[in-house]
């Protein structure tokens, strides 16, 4: 009897131990309560880039090679005017020079030396009047501004793609809900029609008839979210140096934006059209070149002045203590004579590029009239469409709404309920579009005025 009670209390003693070892272990294990100023490690939630249209734009600038190459290019233009103003300043040189030549009994043997040793040491101003010279110098800025305004062109056409991109991404959003709706309206529609057959009120051929409709609907659902991978893919790949698809839209694609007047288009289109102004400068710079190349009839002036010294040694002054130092002045005309007519040749050279330049500023502007036109009736009939797609897209979701109402009171067939599904997706799709058309549209505009409507 003993020995059983001192067995019972041995076994409740190692229950006891086992018990607080492990109550011991899972303290261990729990985690301190964190204090108030602890930093706290963000959730994978909030690295999350949330982009409004405008940031989105500001990354696809830094992102894309065709708009930063464009950008390159009007950066080196300005390079250019810079040397070719640089050009027309004088310039300002030190010259240092030592000559040996052999000695003879009565001086030197070069006739052009005037000792055995020379030492050059001078400073050398120069400068350059020619007619060349000017017309390069409004050339390249003529040409500056060509690069400018082809920047700005392809701004603009970036601009375009990411709007397109950006509310494609935001109504794929759009169209996978609208999707995941007809999906879930499917499957209660088969259910209905199951249960409605189970109390023998439908055939088994309106079962069949959802079923159908209800696996169609799957489908759909399946080709919706492929079609958001793609778009959020490409919008990524657009505005991301390094590969990174967590990131949302912060605008709406239902936002209300108006369309501005007609004529403030007109009137911002004649000022701050790119295409306009690259076609014009391209006639300036072109203009140039005929200056520049009827300035090879025309004589060209220079001017050096010298000063420093140019003696046997290299010294300020003499063995005599003469003074080495000294200087010198000269000016030189150039006249033009003789050069097989080069000259003429460059001349009608630089004039049909000026005419071909002529011309295409001439189609620039007629373009420039019609693309107005065109672009703001797209964007006035997108607009006017987009209403009537709303509207549609209400009615179809009410029309489903009655017509499976009417379904279950006996009054509508299944081939009506099939339709009115049928009806609200494609309603549901089309409304998507034509806002993204819009947003294009809008878009569009600016490429000719410079201006991005947003709301």
């Amino acid at each position: 009897m003993k020995s059983r009670c001192i067995l019972v209390l041995s076994r409740a003693t190692v229950v006891a131990l086992l018990l607080w070892c492990a109550c011991l272990a899972a303290a261990q294990e729990s985690p301190a309560p964190l204090a108030k100023d602890a930093p706290q490690t963000a959730s994978p939630a909030s690295s999350t880039i949330r982009l409004t249209l405008e940031d989105a734009l500001a990354r696809a600038r830094k992102n894309s090679t065709q708009f930063q190459s464009a950008q390159t290019d009007a950066a080196i233009a300005r390079q250019d005017r810079y040397q070719a103003a640089a050009a027309l300043l004088p310039t300002v040189t030190y010259n240092n020079q030592a000559l040996y030549t052999q000695a003879s009994n009565n001086g030197v043997k070069f006739i052009a030396n005037n000792a055995s040793h020379e030492y050059l040491s001078q400073a050398n101003v120069h400068e350059s009047i020619d007619l060349i010279s000017i017309s390069s110098f409004r050339r390249a800025t003529a040409a500056s501004a060509l690069a400018k305004a082809r920047a700005e062109i392809a701004s603009r056409g970036l601009v375009v793609t990411v709007v397109q991109s950006y509310y494609s991404v935001a109504a794929a959003m759009l169209k996978l809900d609208a999707a995941k709706k007809n999906g879930e309206e499917g499957e209660r529609f088969l259910k209905l029609t199951q249960d409605l057959e189970k109390g023998g009120e439908v055939a088994h051929s309106d079962v069949i008839k959802a079923e159908l409709q209800m696996q169609e609907r799957r489908r759909q659902l399946l080709e919706a979210q492929l079609g958001l991978l793609n778009a959020r893919l490409d919008f990524a790949v657009l505005i991301f140096p390094d590969f990174n698809d967590n990131f949302e839209l912060a605008e709406d694609l239902h936002a209300s934006v108006a369309l501005p007047p007609l004529a403030e288009v007109q009137q911002r289109a004649a000022r701050d059209n790119p295409d306009l102004r690259a076609a014009l400068a391209a006639v300036q710079q072109a203009g140039q070149e005929v200056t520049g190349a009827r300035g090879g009839y025309l004589p060209s002036l220079s001017f050096d002045y010298w000063y420093g010294i140019d003696a046997a040694q290299f010294a300020v002054n003499g063995p005599n203590g003469v003074s080495n130092l000294g200087s010198a002045a000269a000016a030189t005309v150039n006249i033009p004579v003789w050069n097989w007519g080069a000259t003429q040749s460059r001349i009608k050279q630089a004039e049909l590029r000026r005419t071909q330049a002529q011309r295409e500023l001439s189609l620039a502007q007629r373009k420039l009239l019609a693309e107005i036109k065109s672009l703001y009736a797209e964007a006035d009939t997108a607009l006017n469409e987009l209403s009537g797609l709303s509207r549609s897209a209400e009615l179809s979701a009410e029309s489903l709404r009655l017509t499976t109402l009417r379904y279950k009171g006996g009054e509508a067939t299944v081939l009506e309920v099939v339709d009115a599904q049928t009806t609200f997706a494609q309603a549901s799709t089309a409304y998507q579009d034509g806002a993204v058309r819009y947003r294009v549209a809008l878009a569009n505009l600016q490429t000719l005025t410079g201006v991005l409507t947003t709301p």
